[in-house]
């Protein structure tokens, strides 16, 4: 295997003579080169041979002769540059950065010509020697010798920041001048654009805006006055992306910000039939849209505007909830809460960029004052029930969804929301019963929002009701297909079984029924026991209804849709004409409050009185008689009369239900002691009432007080023990 041909180094030696040099050779060829300089300065460059030039400043360089090429350089520039100099102050007026512009062109237009000549001193002498390079010196030289002239200087800036004055003003100035005039400043260098015009030019704003300012606050509403310092910003935009350096746009806008909008913000905001009070009851959307984004740039305007907003909406809110006026009416009361929410949804969607800190504010705020009325978690079921009973006819699915999203954000801010699953479960029972829903998908679809919100625990009662009432459908099936050839023509009976735990039952006395009905209600327990072991029936009358055919003296037919108890009044007048209360008391046993209140819808409410009362008036006396009103006529056939009840609760009512839901809250709060003590074994008492009430919150927020009396039964008990050495510290007992 043979090797490749071997590599030769080659090697080239300098002349071993000496080169004899012409000892006036560097002067006659500076001659030359100066002459082309002057000659391109005077714009007489056609005539020279740039090649022939190059070859001569390279000589010089190559012969040692660079520091006499690069000092005449800065001298015959600096002559140039003085006469150039002369002629620009010499220029009046206008003419004067007209002549500045002309003359900075023809500067950088021969630095160019003389920088290719010198190209050679550029790249090899220059680094050596760490001098300034040709394009740079001429650039510096412009500065000391023209821009920073002791008579140029001062008159430069002054008609500069003239001109923009000029301009702010509403004149048209020439802002291609201006730009290129700009421009030679930047090329110069950051620190002479930034010293000789950028700094004066901010402090020069600074002051105009101040006083602009000052002048417009005193003369505008609020929204006139944002309009104009939107304006201005606008306008200081544009100035910087015509004729000014990219990077002053965010100084002089920070200068406008503060002067125009930071210095006044709470005069702002506060100001009398126009500030952002006056905006959000006015739905002035451009204007609250305008506030935002000027607000949005300096440092604590968002949290200004919604301080403010957070303020008002808390204010208004109390008033509302707290007026009893609007309290009369619970749909009204609920409509009104979610048109409120509704306006500042809208605000924060169209005004406040859907700003995440300003919809927190919002919850927070209607969280606050809704808990203000104890009567909230009742309105919001009330108003529930209303739209399930009728509020939603017509709707279609969407909108009915939307409604019932609506009401799960009101309940999302209840901090009692076992009070509402309480009302809730009464008002759907009566819906249930009644056969009064709407729409069951409306009910299930209510029923899984709430399931998704507070989980399976809060719902399963409500959905047990549900399933009762399926059960019961198919057992009344069952019962007339066991029992079809005995109950011929007689009443049809509807039975409804209802699970004890499931439902809101109250222990109520069950009345005297009609032999016709009682002996078939006997029937029906008969069956049921007989296909159902082990269980109990008992009679809920307070929550039945009934259907009664009725003939009156004067021929009329009518059917009569009636509750239980009134059926039960309305029968004890087949047999006798007329009826004293204490009669009918003791016939019936029903429990005064109900048969007044039966009494009272029968014989007082206009248009449904087939009840005649001696004496006539509003209320029942126990003195009080009754008869069939035999001139009874209704323009309907079907006549539902309704039980003259308060939409709301009573205050023995109220105080009842709240009675129960304080009682139902005692095992919850003795269960998340007992889960909390289990997972930590020893914890101190303050450390217990934080966790618990954590715990709990999704469904009540508990009172400090009931969770110290749930301890103290659960050391009774022994399932928990103080500590011997600190009695604040508890132990878990296994």
């Amino acid at each position: 295997m043979s090797s490749g041909p071997k590599k030769r180094n080659f090697q080239i030696e300098a002349f071993k003579h000496k080169v004899v040099v012409d000892p006036k050779y560097a002067d006659k060829t500076w001659k030359i080169l100066e002459h082309a300089i002057h000659e391109i300065y005077n714009h007489n460059a056609s005539g020279l041979s740039f090649e022939e030039l190059y070859r001569n400043a390279y000589n010089m360089v190559l012969h040692k002769f660079g520091e006499k090429l690069y000092s005449g350089l800065v001298s015959t520039m600096t002559f140039h540059l003085h006469t150039m100099s002369k002629s620009i102050e010499a220029a009046h007026g206008a003419s004067f950065l007209e002549e500045l512009n002309i003359k900075w062109n023809d500067h950088t237009k021969a630095l160019q010509m003389i920088r290719d000549i010198l190209m050679y001193m550029d790249r090899t002498f220059i680094p050596s020697t760490h001098k300034t390079p040709v394009h740079e010196l001429g650039l510096n030289l412009w500065r000391d010798n023209v821009i920073h002239s002791s008579k140029i200087q001062p008159r430069l800036l002054n008609t500069l920041l003239d001109l923009i004055l000029r301009e702010r003003t509403g004149e048209v100035i020439n802002r291609g001048l201006m730009r290129n005039i700009i421009k030679m400043l930047m090329d110069l260098g950051p620190s002479v654009y930034q010293e000789d015009f950028e700094k004066p030019f901010l402090e020069v704003s600074a002051e105009f805006y101040r006083a602009e300012s000052l002048e417009f606050i005193e003369c505008s509403d609020c929204g006139d006055y944002l309009k104009k310092a939107e304006r201005r910003l606008n306008e200081e935009i544009e100035r910087v992306s015509h004729y000014l350096d990219a990077k002053t746009e965010v100084k002089i806008t920070n200068v406008v910000e503060k002067e125009m909008i930071a210095n006044h913000m709470p005069r702002l905001v506060h100001m009398e039939n126009s500030g952002l009070v006056k905006m959000l009851l006015d739905n002035k959307f451009e204007d609250l849209g305008r506030i935002y984004n000027l607000f949005r740039r300096v440092p604590d305007g968002l949290s200004t505007i919604r301080d403010v907003m957070t303020s008002h909406i808390r204010d208004t809110g109390k008033q509302l909830v707290t007026d009893p006026e609007k309290s009369k009416n619970p749909v009204e009361f609920v409509d009104t809460l979610l048109e409120k929410r509704d306006k500042y949804d809208k605000i924060i969607s169209l005004a406040f960029s859907n700003d995440k800190t300003f919809q927190n504010a919002l919850n927070a705020s209607f969280e606050y004052f809704i808990n203000l009325n104890p009567r909230s978690p009742e309105y919001i079921s009330l108003f529930v029930d209303d739209k399930l009973r009728r509020g939603l006819k017509g709707e279609k699915e969407e909108d009915i969804e939307i409604i019932l999203d609506k009401v799960m954000m009101l309940f999302r801010y209840l901090q009692e929301k076992d009070v509402f699953e309480k009302y809730y479960k009464q008002h759907l029972a009566k819906r249930l019963l009644s056969g009064k829903t709407v729409s069951d998908d409306a009910e299930r679809s209510l029923i899984v929002k709430l399931k998704t919100e507070c989980g399976y625990q809060f719902t399963s009662k409500l959905e047990g009701m549900f399933t009762d009432m399926k059960t019961s459908q198919d057992t009344m099936q069952g019962f007339y297909a066991a029992h079809a050839a005995e109950l011929g023509n007689g009443p049809t009976l509807v039975v409804h079984v209802l699970t004890t735990g499931s439902w809101p039952t109250q222990s109520s006395i069950t009345c005297n029924l009609p032999a016709e009905l009682s002996a078939l209600c006997e029937k029906f327990r008969s069956y049921y026991l007989g296909t159902h072991t082990g269980r109990r029936l008992s009679w809920q009358t307070n929550m039945g209804t009934a259907d009664l055919r009725a003939t009156f003296a004067n021929g009329q037919k009518y059917e009569l849709n009636v509750s239980t108890y009134q059926m039960c009044v309305l029968m004890l007048f087949n047999n006798t004409d007329s009826l004293s209360y204490r009669e009918i008391e003791q016939a019936t046993e029903i429990p005064s409050s109900d048969l007044k209140r039966c009494l009272q819808s029968l014989a007082c409410v206009k248009g449904k009185n087939v009840l005649h009362k001696e004496p006539m008036s509003k209320d029942i006396g126990e003195d009080d008689a009754f008869s069939v009103n035999d001139k009874f006529t209704s323009k309907l056939r079907k006549v539902k009369i309704g039980t003259v009840v308060a939409q709301k609760e009573t205050e023995p009512e109220k105080q009842e239900t709240r009675q129960r839901v304080e009682e139902d809250r005692k095992p919850q709060i003795e269960a998340a002691i007992v889960r909390i003590m289990k997972s930590r074994r020893v914890l101190d008492h303050n450390n217990i009432i934080a966790e618990v009430t954590k715990q709990l919150q999704s469904r009540f927020l508990a009172n400090p007080g009931e969770i110290k009396k749930r301890i103290e039964s659960l050391i009774e008990r022994d399932f928990l023990e103080r500590d011997d050495s600190d009695r604040r510290l508890y132990r878990y007992l296994a």
